[in-house]
């Protein structure tokens, strides 16, 4: 479902470009329909700059991107955006959610983004809000959602196109310990349902856990090709 061979990215540095900083040196990995995969490392060691290369936020300097046999490295900006809505969902850290906007129309977004009806874009997404079980909190601003609430809108956003892919950066990082082990069960529940694959960035033992399989990264280069767990 998700393939990465030999990727690599630099930033460059100076003014005239005469300075490079690797970040990520030839990764390759793989990860299949239905798994839950972590990828752990130090902070600095690559593993969210791996994330958004996978997300198209970034290019890389080599390699390349096969996601459900789509090599998206050869996508313009626009075939990469469109593939996002119809293939990807993302869960942050800190919620990214619109503090102007109800648990409804944050969740609402993304379908408005395809330039679905008004009709679908309501069933869809009060189907979402039961999923999550917030369908009586659809008219709450973010700041009257405590944070499990707010991180289950999140992930409600990520799931109402019904992507294949879920790809999360530090899902659980802004939550206590109780809350964590609610989202972590839920992310479980969704994988196991409704079969979504999900690609999990974290330096969390927590949320190591409840993977099939971890990925290590350190320094730019992996360590470990994918130890179950």
């Amino acid at each position: 479902m998700i393939q990465v061979n030999n990727l690599s990215h630099q930033f460059v540095l100076g003014k005239k470009g005469e300075q490079r900083l690797t970040i990520l040196e030839n990764i390759s990995l793989q990860v299949t329909q239905g798994e839950i995969v972590a990828v752990i490392g130090r902070s600095g060691s690559g593993k969210s700059t791996l994330l958004n290369l996978i997300s198209g936020f970034i290019r890389p300097t080599s390699g390349e991107i096969i996601i459900d046999g789509e090599n998206v490295t050869e996508f313009n900006e626009t075939q990469y955006a469109n593939f996002r809505l119809e293939n990807l969902g993302f869960i942050f850290q800190n919620f990214q959610l619109i503090p102007s906007l109800t648990a409804y129309q944050n969740i609402e977004l993304p379908l408005i983004f395809k330039g679905e009806t008004e009709v679908k874009r309501k069933e869809q997404t009060m189907e979402t809000l039961k999923r999550v079980g917030l369908e009586s909190y659809k008219d709450h601003y973010p700041s009257e959602l405590s944070g499990g609430q707010q991180q289950r809108v999140s992930i409600a956003r990520a799931l109402v196109s019904n992507p294949p892919i879920i790809l999360a950066d530090e899902p659980t990082g802004s939550l206590d310990s109780e809350t964590e082990a609610e989202i972590l069960d839920f992310i479980n529940v969704l994988n196991r349902d409704y079969g979504i694959t999900f690609l999990m960035i974290t330096h969390d033992n927590q949320v190591a856990r409840i993977a099939h399989r971890t990925i290590e990264i350190s320094d730019g280069k992996l360590t470990n090709r994918g130890q179950a767990v």
